[in-house]
């Protein structure tokens, strides 16, 4: 089963993707600030992250530079940042995609679903072809 962290502090919002997301079958866990996704990304894996920059506890491209260093997870920005320069420091710090918000439910789970799934793809791929991955290197 495909699960989704979503980090946002605001309740309305993470409660809207939740229910948009385990509607099209994941399962879900949230996290109201940096300090939680850290716990969470230490207790249980997560096929992504939908990552909201604007955090209590953290920069959000801080949090994103530094959960890339650790962990190979999908990240998705979901933010009200609309500056273009924004959404590119969010891309060179390593996030996967940018939704801005509002956003419209269907590009939300079509981004997850191609993220998670092209994921999958490669797993498989390399799993079943060890060498083509040494070779790229």
């Amino acid at each position: 089963m495909n699960k989704i962290l979503i980090v946002e502090d605001e309740f309305s919002i993470s409660n809207f993707m939740k229910t948009v997301l385990e509607g099209d079958g994941y399962t879900v866990e949230v996290a109201t600030c940096a300090a939680q996704a850290r716990a969470a990304l230490e207790k249980m894996e997560f096929s992504a992250m939908l990552l909201d920059l604007g955090l209590p506890d953290a920069d959000g491209l801080e949090l994103l530079r530094e959960l890339r260093q650790r962990y190979g997870l999908p990240v998705i920005v979901v933010s009200a940042r609309t500056e273009e320069s924004e959404k590119v420091a969010a891309l060179d710090s390593g996030a996967d995609d940018y939704i801005t918000k509002p956003f419209n439910t269907n590009l939300l789970i079509s981004r997850c679903n191609n993220l998670v799934n092209s994921r999958i793809l490669l797993q498989e791929k390399f799993s079943k072809q060890p060498q083509a991955f040494v070779q790229m290197l």
